[in-house]
């Protein structure tokens, strides 16, 4: 099966309107850049967004929301981001909260096939409200519904034709277990290599999961904020 593709415009080709898509990065490392800018300039609409932040204003997925693309975000971190604010305050986007932990255990889940599981984080809060709870040993638990995604879509440092993928540093983050949330995972990466060529040893998500895998471009690497002495 050939799963390379040439660019980024036919890479989210399939994604349709009201998707749910499964984005990869924390912050703005590690985020697909190239995919993100292809689902703005193709306008698809109504979309349910499982990632770790909504990006910022005007960067990654801060730039769908100011297309108005995203329906609803199921996130753990909601900062640095105005227009999200703005538009979870008015109620034109819905917000599903989630716990950071809890976030990258329901999509680590849902690659696994396990269709739910019991955390003690969130018993007592609102985290928990509308959900089952159990207590084990004398401790709380709160049941959580694993994620699976329509598509999922991830950025690596080093990816080989047989869908393979390196991530390098802290880029390394949601982006492994967002690659297992979905039966069509797209990937984009900063260098594509013939098949045999990436150690074995290192592969972080292994090209089973990939559907489609592209070489990206002109990657940013923005970071949320700058910090100087």
């Amino acid at each position: 099966m050939n799963k390379v593709i040439t660019h980024a415009e036919e890479a989210v080709a399939d994604i349709l309107d009201g998707a749910v898509l499964a984005i990869g990065g924390f912050g703005l490392c590690g985020i697909p850049e190239n995919c993100i800018a292809a689902l703005v300039k193709k306008g698809v609409k109504n979309l349910t967004c499982i990632s770790n932040n909504a990006g910022v204003d005007d960067f990654g997925i801060g730039l769908m929301l100011k297309n108005k693309q995203v329906k609803k975000m199921i996130s753990s971190y909601v900062g640095e981001n105005k227009l999200f604010e703005e538009m979870v305050l008015s109620g034109e986007l819905e917000l599903e909260l989630t716990p950071q932990g809890t976030l990258a255990e329901k999509l680590r889940a849902g690659g696994a096939g396990i269709p739910a599981f019991f955390t003690a984080t969130g018993f007592g809060t609102q985290i928990a409200d509308g959900k089952e709870t159990r207590e084990f040993n004398g401790r709380h638990y709160v049941l959580e519904r694993s994620l699976f995604a329509d598509f999922s879509i991830v950025k690596a440092w080093m990816g080989d034709t047989d869908g393979n993928l390196v991530f390098r540093g802290t880029a390394r983050n949601f982006n492994p277990d967002i690659a297992t949330a979905s039966y069509r995972t797209i990937a984009e990466v900063e260098k594509l290599v013939p098949a045999g060529q990436l150690d074995p040893n290192q592969i972080h998500v292994p090209g089973i999961y990939i559907k489609k895998i592209f070489q990206g471009s002109q990657y940013e690497k923005r970071i949320e904020r700058r910090m100087t002495r």
